[in-house]
């Protein structure tokens, strides 16, 4: 009972492609692909929301920086 040889395998694909048609499988997959992309893009879109100054937001309206004092020559 150790490992499943590729004969078992391929006996499961044909099982499970008997079951569902291949059209239902093509369409699984392209399902699957569309929210692989749709969570990449997501993810992708978080990254670039960030603002890139250094600048701290505190909220909408106000924003935190720090100040220098010029010095009297």
């Amino acid at each position: 009972m150790g490992s499943f040889s590729i004969w078992h395998w391929v006996i499961v694909l044909v099982i499970v492609m008997l079951v569902f048609g291949t059209k239902k499988l093509g369409n699984i997959g392209g399902d699957l692909g569309k929210a692989v992309k749709g969570f990449k893009d997501g993810i992708k879109g978080a990254e670039e929301d960030k603002p890139a100054d250094t600048a701290k937001v505190a909220d909408k309206s106000t924003i935190d920086v720090e100040a220098k004092e010029k010095s009297k020559s």
